[in-house]
């Protein structure tokens, strides 16, 4: 174990989070080099942070020629994208997660703010994400869209 400043950050109780997450980064090894440096538990991203990974490289090229022949909506392919990048995320933070007994260990995306005031359709693109990621360590996702159950999240 390093003695880095995050590590002793860490040590405190405060769990370290990255805000960035491309393809790159888990192909290369660098999310579990950042884990094993840095002590980062945790990873979040958003729709500005994919589009900076996708636009870097041609990671992203062949899953995009594939999506353009089923899909021809931008956002459903952004998300067929972002789906496949958290569910290998939430797979290399797997160790972190078990070891922490789920305290630790989880990937967040942000949704579209347009969609703020829309609950219904934020739980259903949640769900869509979380299905997509099939990682045993998400919490279990409510079985229908009332607000009431937003409290579950």
């Amino acid at each position: 174990m390093s003695d880095s400043r995050l590590h002793q950050l860490s040590a405190l109780g405060q769990s370290v989070w990255i805000d960035f997450l491309s393809r790159e980064m888990l192909q290369t090894g660098e999310l579990e080099r950042l884990m094993r440096d840095d002590a980062v538990v945790g990873v979040t991203s958003n729709p500005t942070i994919f589009q900076k990974a996708i636009s870097q490289g041609g990671l992203y090229d062949e899953q995009i020629r594939a999506s353009l022949g089923q899909v021809d909506d931008p956002k459903e392919i952004f998300w067929r994208l972002a789906e496949k990048d958290v569910g290998d995320a939430c797979d290399v933070l797997r160790p972190i997660w078990d070891e922490g007994q789920g305290q630790d260990g989880y990937v967040s995306i942000e949704v579209d703010p347009n969609l703020a005031g829309d609950l219904p359709i934020q739980l259903r693109l949640l769900r869509r994400v979380h299905a997509a990621a099939s990682s045993p360590r998400l919490p279990r996702m409510p079985s229908s869209s009332s607000a009431n159950e937003s409290a579950n999240f």
